[in-house]
């Protein structure tokens, strides 16, 4: 990647990082340093099943979905990553074993890569970015947890309005079996939801 494409792609994620605690020129240096940019094209796979994953991946633009196939051939995604998102597979990553889990690129993705290596001489170098990670891991669990939550008591028109809130820039982006996926639910189901929802919005005819 040029220099001058790796300065811009960059940018995001200073700006992430300042978002949470302002960084010295050092601690920008260090993330110019330890970062490295790649490019994913559609339908490239970022992590396969059974290999184990070296990365941490931030998103400047584009998109990235991780989900699980089970024995049966169905998919099931746990997470999208679009622009100024994180997305690894965590127990694969720090234990160093054989991910269970896919990651690929739904859209040509743009993504920042950092190997656990370099990831653990940041925190030694700069002892804020053990703060930042730290709040970074810390909320992707409480949204492991609300998400689990749903699951359990939930209803899928609950789940599908929360996706909204949570995704809107993608409900145009997605396929409705990418959704419907997501939900777990099937796709002719999310498209009676979808429907449903369309005609409560509707006015009603005095």
């Amino acid at each position: 990647m040029k220099r001058e494409t790796y300065l811009e792609s960059i940018e995001p994620l200073l700006g992430y990082f300042n978002g949470l605690i302002p960084l010295v020129k050092k601690e920008k240096e260090l993330v110019a340093e330890k970062f490295h940019p790649r490019l994913f094209r559609k339908r490239q796979y970022v992590l396969q099943e059974g290999d184990v994953c070296t990365q941490f991946y931030f998103v400047v633009r584009g998109c990235l979905r991780m989900y699980k196939i089970d024995e049966k051939g169905n998919t099931h995604i746990l997470q999208f990553a679009t622009d100024n998102y994180w997305i690894l597979d965590l127990g694969s990553f720090h234990g160093l074993k054989p991910s269970t889990l896919n990651i690929d690129a739904l859209e040509d993705t743009v993504v920042l890569q950092i190997n656990r290596e370099d990831l653990i001489q940041l925190y030694t170098a700069a002892p804020k970015f053990d703060r930042i990670f730290r709040v970074l891991i810390e909320n992707s669990f409480v949204r492991l947890q609300e998400r689990l939550l749903q699951n359990i008591s939930s209803t899928a028109e609950e789940r599908y309005q929360s996706f909204l809130d949570v995704y809107p820039h993608l409900v145009n982006r997605l396929s409705q079996v990418q959704i419907a996926s997501y939900l777990g639910i099937t796709p002719e189901f999310l498209s009676r939801l979808r429907n449903r929802k369309k005609n409560a919005k509707k006015p009603s005819k005095s």
